[in-house]
């Protein structure tokens, strides 16, 4: 039998993705068996060119992980798309903006004021305010550079993505059996996240008993037990709104769910189903005692409910800071569109 093509590509993200990828130890060798790595970047000498001249659908499988945030990255997901047979959102980024996502609580002007004013380029290593261009005259031409947007998207606000693969990064036996899913032809129905459908307080091995929380604790303040629900400890652990698929291990490790499995199914807004989930468990009536406990256990709500899925939630990003030009250049979303 002829070998399978494989991609892989690296957007907006950390690059733990390309690294999780080498996690399924020895079953590396059967994908070298099986699949001919025709793009990745990272890791082989590939050139976009190549990837240009490839017939339209030629290759079987791209893993692509990390959001939109550039036109480069824009036009690297539509080229993916046209090229792939199977196109997975690959990790958390692609498939909610996972922490890149964040920076949708500011617009492109507000990033680079903090970065070329307030961050390590400041004066007087850069007196004059350079910013990036996306086209600088040079003695020997014109320097290009992509534009980098207003607001980042998740892959499939910009490309139509056949699988998503959730995790930051995804597991890798998650990894190895979306690869044998592929090979021997046993996909889920196109759109499916391939993985678990409960939640990690289902694949938790802590005790639970009924919550009833009085005061939520940073991390960082309480040692919490091993054996009871830290939620039930007052530590907000995510798991109670999270995806299984991880087998829990970050409370079994006696740290808090945080929730980088995305939402389990059924659930259009993570951040919103977490919220509520949190909400029926604070044992109080009078408006005033909730408001303090909300108010001195979780004063990041953003950083908290939607840490990695804000660019896929309803918000989307915030509406305090208006566009400043970036924004205009890019096509409409197919989540907008639809």
């Amino acid at each position: 039998m002829s070998k399978g093509k494989l991609a892989l590509y690296w957007a907006a993200s950390c690059g733990g993705c390309e690294i999780a990828v080498l996690g399924i130890d020895e079953h590396i060798l059967d994908v070298a068996k099986a699949f001919d790595i025709v793009f990745w970047p990272c890791a082989t000498d590939g050139k976009v060119r190549d990837v240009e001249k490839m017939p339209d659908g030629s290759i079987d499988l791209c893993l692509f992980n990390g959001g939109i945030r550039t036109s480069e990255q824009e036009y690297m997901a539509q080229l993916m798309r046209r090229k792939s047979k199977v196109l997975v959102a690959f990790g958390s980024c692609a498939h909610e903006g996972c922490i890149p996502g964040l920076a949708n609580l500011y617009n492109r002007k507000a990033i680079f004021d903090t970065v070329y004013k307030e961050g390590s380029t400041t004066f007087p290593e850069n007196p004059q305010d350079h910013r990036p261009q996306p086209i600088t005259d040079v003695p020997e031409g014109k320097l290009s550079l992509p534009l980098f947007y207003d607001t980042l998207k998740t892959l499939d606000q910009t490309v139509e993505v056949d699988y998503y693969l959730p995790g930051c990064p995804p597991e890798a036996k998650n990894i190895w059996a979306a690869l044998v899913a592929v090979l021997e032809g046993k996909l889920p129905p196109k759109g499916s996240v391939i993985g678990l459908h409960t939640t990690v307080c289902d694949e938790c091995p802590r005790k639970r008993s009924e919550k009833k929380i009085k005061k939520f604790y940073r991390t960082w303040e309480i040692i919490p037990d091993e054996e009871n629900c830290l939620l039930e400890q007052g530590l907000v652990c995510c798991g109670i709104a999270t995806r299984a698929g991880c087998g829990a291990l970050c409370p079994q490790v006696n740290s808090p769910c945080i929730g980088c499995h995305g939402p389990n199914d059924g659930v259009e807004d993570y951040g919103a189903r977490l919220m509520s989930a949190l909400a029926s468990v604070i044992d109080s009536q009078d408006p005033e005692e909730i408001q303090r406990i909300i108010a001195e256990g979780i004063p990041d709500p953003v950083g908290t409910f939607y840490r990695f899925s804000l660019a896929a939630s309803y918000l989307r990003r915030s509406k305090a800071f208006g566009g400043d030009g970036a924004a205009a250049a890019q096509p409409t979303p197919l989540a907008a569109k639809a």
